[in-house]
């Protein structure tokens, strides 16, 4: 059925032409593989010696944990909507809406940190090349907030993801890190000495093998930029071709696609994650590690242009400037597509919010921010990123254990679990040790709130209803009124007793002079979910005691309902009806209060503002009556 009155943001769904699953692995690799771009190097600062070894237990975590995990998530929510989607269904009302604002604020927090965290290592990589270093150095907050213009720009003109380029950058970045991994070990071999010499001093700094472990297991949190990517995997399964059987209740072909991509990506990354943190802290000398040594957040480019050459080095750095630059693009379209996801539904996205080219400015302007509050520093925003990437990662278990729990699946719920507390562990030590994502995550948690609030206020008085569906019963309540003026009484329910709308009825006539020859029928809204913005209206007729026809409604507000009932009545009848209301007793304020949390409230003129809005033309607005 066609909507009827359809929402500002309803629109038809996006399709998209289906790919094979290994060509958008490197749409979401843009994200996740270009983080070798700076990971080694975070991860040297962060556990220092200790780094292969904290480096194969994050790899344990992704394997054994973020991999069931968003296997799980891809089977639950196959059409890219995420972990945020899966408890945005399992819990309901205002506080599964402020859970999901919540969770939006780190999604930001991941998608900004992206951006700019990307910008700022590709100018680390531009400005420590040995060709443009003299030129550049000093430069690097400049260059960043060019980069992130640059980016803002591009989508000014309008951007559109191409997963055949793609394919080609991550395809290039992965052979050049192959050649970079495998020219390393090769140098290992050749000087076992600095195996020995690394085995000596991780001994003499932390004493025997079960002491490694326990520090390895404390610090790996600080290793999570390692953890990236997850969330975009099931984010980009709409992308994904399916079998030529697939429903959209039951695309078991793409649902497979994406398993094999999360696998294979997740597989791909931990294998580089775990060679490259061992070349580089062999390698590489610790004090080049530091802020402002040649190697700090640019590890393998160093290596690159140490053992390699400066022509393979340059080849090596333009790689990781593009594919960062791709990352960069990658999450602002992120952000352009979440945002809108869910606030339209929630009645929480300003007018401006539809438009593209305002968000672009407004995202661009906070990469602006954000890169100046961090001086353009790749180690200073790891800290940031890790617990966006943390909290999304730690929602998708929780997800996943209470679905696998209603279920009735006791060992996957116990696994998954198990995970959670994992991934919970993880993000509370980061978020001890690093503040500063969590005071990211909350400023933009604040921001979103105080935006999606005042702007559901303003909406408030919007009709807010998608489509009205008639039952029988009431479809020949309306008919009747074909030829006269149809009169409703609006009436909040108590135990609908034959006394209750005797009494009201009584009430009716004497307070608005309705003549008892002239017939009612009594209308009453029930609300489900007053947090949902947009609901469709159903609308069901009854006859009670045998005498009193009663229109009974299902909405998520009773003044939004009652105003489109009016209106389809309006249209079905060719009559202007007329709906008669008591005032209610109490303050405005309080009435406010009720209306936006609870859809109820001073339903009179609430109903009457929305019907304004609704209707321009006062001679085709129904007719609303107060005593």
């Amino acid at each position: 059925m066609a909507k009827q009155y359809p929402g500002p943001h309803a629109e038809a769904p996006v399709e998209h032409k289906g790919q094979r699953w290994w060509r958008v692995m490197c749409l979401t690799g843009l994200d996740y593989f270009s983080t070798l771009g700076y990971q080694p190097g975070i991860a040297a600062l962060a556990a220092g010696l200790l780094s292969p070894i904290a480096t194969i237990v994050l790899v344990l975590v992704t394997l054994l944990g973020a991999l069931p995990v968003y296997r799980r998530v891809a089977k639950e929510s196959p059409h890219g909507e995420g972990s945020i989607a899966m408890l945005e269904r399992l819990l309901s009302f205002w506080q599964g809406k402020l859970f999901v604002l919540a969770l939006l604020g780190f999604a930001a927090t991941d998608f900004m940190i992206t951006i700019t965290l990307s910008a700022a290592d590709a100018t680390a990589h531009l400005v420590e090349n040995p060709h443009l270093h003299s030129t550049l150095a000093g430069k690097q907050v400049l260059i960043t907030l060019l980069l992130v213009a640059l980016l803002g720009g591009v989508f000014l003109k309008g951007f559109s993801e191409a997963i055949g380029l793609a394919v080609y950058l991550v395809g290039l970045y992965l052979a050049l890190n192959v050649v970079v991994v495998v020219d390393g070990i090769w140098k290992v071999i050749q000087s076992p000495q600095l195996v020995t010499d690394w085995s000596n001093a991780l001994t003499a700094e932390h004493g025997n093998p079960i002491v490694m472990i326990g520090v390895a297991l404390v610090v790996f949190p600080k290793l999570a930029l390692g953890l990236s990517g997850f969330e975009t995997g099931v984010a980009v399964m709409p992308h994904i071709e399916g079998d030529p059987e697939d429903t959209e209740d039951r695309p078991t072909g793409r649902i497979r696609g994406a398993r094999k991509l999360l696998t294979t990506a997740a597989v791909i990354m931990s294998v580089f994650l775990i060679t490259t943190s061992f070349i580089t802290t062999v390698l590489i000398p610790k004090a080049d590690f530091q802020n402002g040594g040649p190697a700090n957040g640019r590890a393998l480019a160093y290596l690159a242009h140490q053992n390699l050459g400066g022509t393979f080095g340059s080849i090596y750095d333009l790689s990781t400037i593009a594919i960062l630059w791709f990352a960069g693009a990658s999450a602002m379209a992120g952000m352009l597509n979440l945002l809108p996801r869910y606030l339209p539904r929630y009645g929480m996205a300003p007018h401006w919010a539809r438009a593209v080219r305002p968000m672009v400015i407004v995202l661009t302007l906070i990469g602006f921010l954000v890169t100046w509050l961090f001086d353009a520093n790749v180690d200073k925003q790891g800290g940031a990123y890790a617990t966006g990437v943390l909290v999304l990662i730690s929602s998708a278990a929780v997800a996943v254990t209470i679905a696998a729990h209603k279920a009735g699946q006791r060992k996957a719920t116990i696994g998954f679990a198990a995970i959670a507390a994992v991934f919970l562990y993880t993000t509370a030590i980061n978020v001890a040790e690093r503040p500063d994502g969590v005071k990211i995550g909350a400023c933009f948690i604040a921001g979103i709130i105080l935006v999606s609030l005042l702007s559901r206020v303003k909406r408030s008085f919007e009709l807010r209803v998608t489509d009205v569906v008639l039952d029988q019963t009431a479809e020949r309540f309306i008919r009747d009124y074909t030829h006269r003026p149809m009169r409703l009484i609006a009436n909040e329910p108590d135990n609908r007793s034959l006394a209750e709308y005797q009494e009201k009825k009584r009430e009716i006539r004497e307070h608005h002079d309705v003549p008892s020859e002239v017939d009612v029928v009594f209308v009453e809204v029930t609300v489900r979910d007053p947090s949902e913005f947009e609901s469709e209206l159903t609308v069901r007729g009854e006859v009670l005691h045998d005498r009193y026809r009663v229109l009974a409604l299902e909405s998520s507000s009773v003044p939004n309902a009652l105003a489109a009932l009016l209106l389809t009545i309006r249209d079905r009848t060719g009559q202007l009806p007329h709906i008669y209301f008591e005032w209610t007793e109490g303050g405005p304020f309080n009435h406010l209060l009720r209306f936006f949390l609870f859809g109820q409230g001073e339903v009179a003129p609430v109903t009457r503002e929305v019907l304004r809005e609704a209707e321009p033309d006062r001679a085709r607005r129904p007719r609303v009556h107060v005593g």
